[in-house]
């Protein structure tokens, strides 16, 4: 069994979010500093959204069954929940067989992956007084999918043109 290095979860973290967004029709800019807490932006028709992305093979189940938790440092934190952000910041969580051998099934005519993403709204989050890092809940219903992506732009949309002070998590 194969163990991953860190580096193998960010990749496979970025990959997965890359093709589900190419699937969705949105474009991707991936960023090779992560100075602004953010791995990778998503485009679509002018709106943006900026993700910074996790992986876990042993994500923190809460005792619903129905939501991750994950302890996001501060500094990224605040980045990402900046009001005067002009992208809504997000964090993805994708979640990962184990066994690294196991995250990639490929053949001769197809490569699927064995994970499954989820996100959380951090934009507009309250301020916390933490030190160094904050638990983000990240409900298992906002997968990271075609419709999870179109309610990301949505936000995104109502952001700029509606809702001008939403607050909280989502």
């Amino acid at each position: 069994m194969a163990a991953p290095g860190t580096w193998q979860q960010e990749q496979i973290s970025l990959a997965y979010l890359s093709a589900v967004a190419t699937r969705a029709g949105v474009t991707t800019a991936h960023w090779n500093v992560d100075k602004d807490a953010v791995d990778i932006t998503l485009k679509r028709r002018g709106l943006l959204a900026e993700f910074q992305m996790k992986c876990s093979y042993s994500p923190t189940l809460l005792s619903d069954g129905e939501t991750y938790a994950y302890d996001l440092d501060i500094r990224a934190y605040d980045i990402l929940r900046d009001r005067e952000r002009s992208a809504a910041g997000y964090i993805g969580l994708v979640v990962v067989p184990r066994n690294l051998d196991e995250w990639l099934v490929h053949d001769d005519e197809s490569l699927l992956m064995r994970c499954t993403g989820y996100y959380a709204r951090i934009q507009n989050c309250p301020y916390v007084s933490n030190e160094g890092t904050t638990r983000i809940r990240i409900p298992k219903k906002q997968r990271i999918d075609a419709a999870g992506l179109d309610n990301v732009f949505t936000y995104a949309y109502d952001r700029l043109f509606v809702n001008q002070g939403d607050e909280g998590v989502q």
